[in-house]
């Protein structure tokens, strides 16, 4: 307490000395003192102010994590089933064979044939990896590895992390992909290829992950790589909100809001959600400077959330 009211100028209280605690000093202070980058240091002048940023961002991933982890089910889902049509097999050597197949979209021997073709080759070595991760944690691959079972593809997927899973999703065919898109009615002249899918998967992957370890998500600073642009167009266009921009956890509600009706949430639990998520952003800004609330949340929060109310009420 005495090093952040003298080196870093903050106000602490004494009766504060247990919420620091309860914070931590390193998941807490540490990684509250700035926005994004590390460069961009806020100049916070009361530790209330930090433990406000802190509450907000727990807060946040109670609100996620339930949609989250519907979203991660629903979409193996539909990929199971997309998988089983395509094939006609549910033994995954003839799926593999068959229906993860994208490499065959490109040239033989030319530069994308061959980086398909290896990330097809090495999907069997993180599949295999997941199964024998299961396999000795839990017990969903148990009983076929201790009967000499053939595994049954729901059991694989149950194996798989979101990433590996979206990579399984980028291995298959169009006509997985298409079919997978089909199942939530995307529009076609947005998603022709079903690619749109992928870019969901792994941008949704990156909150996910950030959730489940419980690191800082209020600024998205778990954003591992770009936004493909089709995903914000495919956005912007059906919602109705300009110039989404994904350093922002406006975009991330918005793009999870917009799914979860494609994948047949009422209308009543998307406004809850996104209510939620206001209910949150409100009580920043009553803890925060404006700037500073400005820098975490942006300036057009409110017509953003006001768009999205009104995406929901006429999808």
């Amino acid at each position: 307490m005495k090093y952040l009211r003298n080196t870093h100028h903050i106000n602490v209280k004494s009766s504060q000395t247990q919420a620091l605690r309860n914070m931590g000093y390193y998941h807490g202070f540490k990684g509250y003192r700035f926005i994004r980058e590390d460069t961009n240091r806020v100049n916070f002048s009361s530790l209330d102010e930090i433990i406000a940023l802190n509450k907000y961002d727990m807060r946040l991933k109670t609100v996620l994590y339930p949609k989250v982890m519907f979203i991660e089910n629903a979409l193996k889902s539909y990929v199971i089933e997309a998988l089983l049509a395509d094939s006609k097999s549910e033994n995954f050597d003839v799926i593999y064979n068959k229906s993860l197949t994208a490499y065959r979209n490109y040239t033989p021997g030319s530069r994308a044939y061959k980086t398909e073709y290896t990330k097809r080759m090495n999907l069997k070595g993180k599949i295999n990896a997941a199964l024998v991760r299961d396999y000795n944690k839990r017990s969903v691959v148990a009983h076929f590895f201790n009967n000499d079972i053939t595994i049954p593809v729901w059991a694989i997927f149950e194996t798989l992390a979101l990433g590996e899973f979206g990579t399984l999703y980028d291995c298959a065919c169009t006509n997985v992909k298409l079919y997978v898109s089909n199942i939530m009615k995307l529009p076609t002249n947005l998603d022709s290829d079903g690619m749109n899918t992928k870019f969901f998967i792994f941008t949704v992957k990156d909150l996910r992950n950030a959730i489940a370890h419980n690191n800082v998500i209020f600024d998205t600073r778990f954003k591992t790589g770009k936004i493909d642009q089709r995903l914000v167009t495919l956005l912007e266009t059906e919602v109705g909100i300009s110039n989404i921009d994904f350093k922002y956890m406006d975009a991330y509600i918005i793009m999870i809001t917009y799914f979860l009706r494609k994948m047949g949430e009422t209308k009543t639990a998307c406004k809850q959600f996104v209510a939620s998520y206001q209910q949150q952003t409100e009580y920043l800004r009553n803890e925060l400077p404006i700037n500073i609330y400005n820098q975490v949340v942006g300036t057009q929060h409110r017509p953003n959330m006001n768009a999205l109310q009104k995406f929901i009420s006429k999808s």
